[in-house]
């Protein structure tokens, strides 16, 4: 059983769609495994997107995801990742096949309504950050 974290993102939520969000992703047979809204600091921030630091963007990224609060969850079934990911639509919402969340909801390469976990590896650890184990229920 593979799992992923999945991130409403701040643009998204600004627009009320953290439950439209959250609902397509259980409509696909995922299972919801831990969720909480949260207002994500600097350091978690930096913690998050550590892989991008040094790139041009980080600044504004780190800026934007502090920026309001986001709705973190876990999600968890067969192929969860790709699952999730093709579900998601590509990073940039204009290049999101119709009917994907991002296609539909996204507004720009950034803020894109979502984030999700890209490999088991980043999944484990994703979701780490943002949940403890006791708020897991699988």
């Amino acid at each position: 059983m593979e799992r992923s974290l999945v991130l409403v993102k701040p643009d998204a939520m600004e627009r009320g769609l953290a439950g439209a969000i959250i609902a397509r992703l259980q409509g696909e047979g995922l299972k919801l495994i831990a969720l909480k809204m949260l207002h994500i600091d600097k350091v978690l921030a930096e913690r998050h997107y550590a892989i991008h630091k040094g790139k041009f963007f980080f600044d504004d990224l780190l800026a934007y995801i502090t920026s309001t609060p986001v709705v973190a969850a876990a999600f968890e079934g067969e192929d969860a990742i790709a699952r999730i990911r093709k579900v998601m639509g590509a990073t940039d919402p204009a290049k999101a096949a119709p009917g994907t969340i991002r296609k539909d909801y996204g507004l720009d390469n950034m803020r894109n309504s979502t984030h999700a976990s890209d490999s088991p590896e980043n999944a484990a650890k994703e979701i780490a950050l943002f949940f403890t184990k006791k708020e897991i229920l699988s």
